[in-house]
């Protein structure tokens, strides 16, 4: 998905082979290994080739060998999660610099000089009066709006509980639905299933580019799971949120639901149970508007919209010379 998103955007992309190593069984450990072996010596070339300035890392166990190859060069991590996985714990340790999205962060990471910068959002991705996004996204902006994501990939559990409760949720609200690339084949069943009177208020998408920001200015609430994307993209938007993180992710989406839940921001469900409390939920939320006010407040509070400007200056200043340039 990366690689497609990146190439999109007209920046190269190079591959660098790489493997965790963090959970895997014996059998599989040699392997992986051996991989992060070649994608050290495959990261050497890059670096020799490539000559950076300074050298930035996002997470992922592909960082690792990168790291390890970029000895001498000027480097930052940025810590999305509000705790960092293993491999980003390793790279952190290798940089000059990491830059994190909370404050939270700081108790997870080496002793060493930590920004706190926030999470970087898009451009694209501007805050607009609800009914102007409407008007975009086709929508009526005197009717509620809710946004449900499950990511680029999807997320099973929420949309087979979005499905499951689609015609009680549609007789009181629009529903714009990130179905994600796996389940996509299966809209097309439930479009034909939806009563006539309903079905114009399902909007359900693959995956949005351009227009996510219009969505995320439309919703009056959002259904999603908890990825490092929530700390930034909802507290810009003020945008109240249930959160379900993925069971399978270790803590770092629970840590990041409480964080936003234990701030006012945000109710966590447990994904075992979405099936069963999804509609009532978002229901009781929709229709207590004074909740709904105080909790999208409480994620403006959280807002860091300056996060991509901070962590490139952060960049620069690792840069010899180049402090201050403009450039």
């Amino acid at each position: 998905m990366e690689a497609s998103l990146v190439q999109r955007a007209g920046v190269n992309y190079t591959s660098v082979p790489a493997a965790g190593v963090h959970g895997v069984g014996w059998r599989a450990l040699p392997g992986n290994l051996a991989r992060l072996a070649r994608g050290v010596r495959a990261a050497r070339a890059i670096v020799r080739s490539f000559r950076p300035q300074a050298v930035l890392f996002t997470g992922g166990f592909v960082g690792v060998p990168v790291a390890l190859a970029s000895t001498g060069v000027p480097k930052l991590a940025y810590v999305p999660d509000i705790e960092p996985a293993l491999a980003l714990q390793v790279v952190a340790r290798l940089s000059d610099v990491v830059a994190a999205t909370t404050e939270a962060t700081q108790a997870f990471l080496p002793r060493k000089r930590v920004v706190v910068t926030g999470y970087p959002t898009r451009p694209e991705l501007v805050p607009m009066p609800k009914d102007v996004a409407c008007g975009r996204l086709g929508l009526n902006p005197t009717r509620p709006v809710l946004l449900v994501s499950g990511g680029s990939r999807g997320a099973r559990s929420i949309n087979r509980a979005v499905w499951g409760s689609l015609d009680t949720l549609l007789a009181r609200t629009q529903v714009i639905h990130i179905t994600g690339e796996l389940d996509w084949p299966e809209v097309e069943a439930v479009r034909v299933r939806l009563p006539a009177r309903l079905a114009a208020d399902y909007r359900p998408y693959a995956y949005l580019h351009e227009e996510m920001g219009p969505a995320l200015a439309a919703a009056d609430l959002v259904v999603s799971r908890a990825g490092a994307s929530v700390l930034g993209e909802y507290p810009l938007f003020g945008l109240p949120a249930v959160l379900v993180p993925y069971p399978h992710a270790w803590r770092y989406q629970k840590d990041n639901a409480s964080y936003l839940a234990e701030r006012g921001a945000a109710l966590v469900v447990d994904d075992s149970a979405v099936a069963q409390v999804l509609a009532s939920t978002v229901l009781a939320l929709l229709d207590d508007r004074p909740r709904l006010a105080t909790m999208g407040e409480a994620a403006r509070r959280l807002a860091r919209p300056q996060a991509a400007a901070a962590i490139a200056d952060e960049i620069e200043r690792l840069v010899p010379g180049r402090s201050g340039s403009g450039d």
